[in-house]
């Protein structure tokens, strides 16, 4: 039976981080994969995780199951960290959370709460958007529109496409939306914008999904958070997949949550069950170490703000980086790369062709998506000249 199974391809981003891996030459730049790297080319622990850590491999007894819900620090502070502490959704008590496996995990108990409320609904999803939203939403059954996003004449948002777009898109519907430092292309909405797109909400009755797994790294905590906050204010249903991979540094330890905003609190505790029996048929009970440590850095006053200093300093850096890299492509190359500037999070989208793309893998092992996404991330103060020098060879 199993023999008639063809090999498939390997994952285009993955595999491309693979293949530098396996490259021998000591120059090889790695900008594929969308992991935080300090300036030594470490993906590093944040001290707060550290410490809690400590703590809780000193206390911890036992490796029973976590309740089907998950850990309730996690899910509280996490509500309270996406949707604000002064959030009225929270204090009307028409929130619920389910912790997930990563964001990942957190978009599919999201689609399988869809697709158990409206069979078939259409999700309207950005062009371009992370590869693995629609394959991830659709093994579930929901349908997809696309909308207009980035201008690459621009690099920018192409937001009047967008809005005409999203005109077809009504009750029933869904629209997923980046909360914050957009993947692949790091342009984000304006607060106006996301304002026009609430009062399109409103007027004709598509909910929004909000993936928003990068809080904290393109402005700060509450600036990322700022547009999904103007929707949960003014429109009564959505869905929040959040994700603690990147704004914690816990990539393996898959720590996210699913977050539903909903009409009452009837209504938020039928979605917490809905949720759970999902939770159970697709991977059962939720994994434990990375919410116990999430959790625990929520909820005490100390870690959280170690975790919050170290945060904007990884922001910070970033940023940093940004500025850097626009100013040895202009020197290296006579070209205007500004735009890197002002785009948010670790990723952007350099403009370059596909050719170039796979000359600068070929002739100076650097290694980006074919799009020339680049995570910016994996640009450090030993391989930023050498980075420039290559794109310039090849435009």
């Amino acid at each position: 039976m199993l023999d008639v199974l063809p090999r498939l391809p390997d994952d285009p981003i993955l595999g491309l981080a693979a293949a530098c891996r396996a490259d021998p030459n000591p120059q090889k730049v790695d900008l594929t994969l969308g992991i935080y790297m300090d300036d030594e080319g470490v993906c590093p622990v944040f001290g707060a995780i550290s410490e809690a850590q400590t703590a809780l491999v000193a206390e911890e007894i036992s490796k029973a199951y976590l309740p089907p819900a998950g850990v309730a620090d996690f899910n509280n502070g996490m509500q309270r960290l996406v949707l604000g502490q002064d959030s009225a959704a929270l204090a009307d008590g028409r929130v619920s959370s389910i912790q997930a496996p990563g964001g990942c995990g957190a978009l599919r108990i999201g689609a399988e709460i869809i697709q158990a409320a409206a069979p078939g609904a259409k999700v309207w999803v950005s062009d371009p958007t992370w590869p693995v939203h629609i394959p991830l939403l659709g093994s579930v059954g929901l349908t997809f529109e696309t909308y207009r996003y980035y201008d690459a004449s621009t690099h920018g948002v192409n937001f009047d496409a967008m809005v005409e777009d999203l005109k077809q898109a009504g009750s029933g519907d869904l629209v997923l939306l980046h909360g914050c430092c957009h993947n692949p292309c790091g342009a984000d909405l304006s607060m106006d914008q996301w304002e026009t797109i609430g009062s399109m909400a409103e007027a004709q009755g598509f909910m929004p999904f909000i993936d928003i797994a990068y809080q904290g790294l393109g402005d700060g905590l509450e600036a990322d958070a700022a547009g999904l906050r103007h929707l949960a204010a003014r429109l009564p249903e959505m869905i929040v997949a959040a994700s603690c991979s990147k704004n914690m540094g816990l990539y393996r330890e898959r720590t996210g949550c699913t977050i539903f905003l909903c009409k009452d609190k009837d209504n938020a505790d039928a979605l917490l069950s809905q949720a759970k029996v999902a939770a159970r048929r697709v991977y059962s009970m939720p994994p434990a170490h990375g919410a116990l440590l999430a959790g625990r850095v929520l909820a005490d006053a100390a870690l959280t703000s170690q975790w919050q200093d170290e945060l904007e300093t990884m922001c910070a850096r970033i940023n940093g980086l940004r500025s850097d890299l626009v100013l040895k492509l202009q020197e290296a190359t006579g070209r205007d790369f500004e735009f890197i500037r002002k785009e948010k999070g670790m990723f952007s989208f350099l403009g370059l062709s596909a050719d170039q793309v796979k000359d600068l893998r070929e002739k100076h092992s650097v290694y980006m998506l074919g799009s020339s996404r680049i995570n910016v991330a994996g640009v450090n103060s030993r391989n930023i000249d050498y980075l420039a020098k290559a794109i310039a060879d090849v435009i």
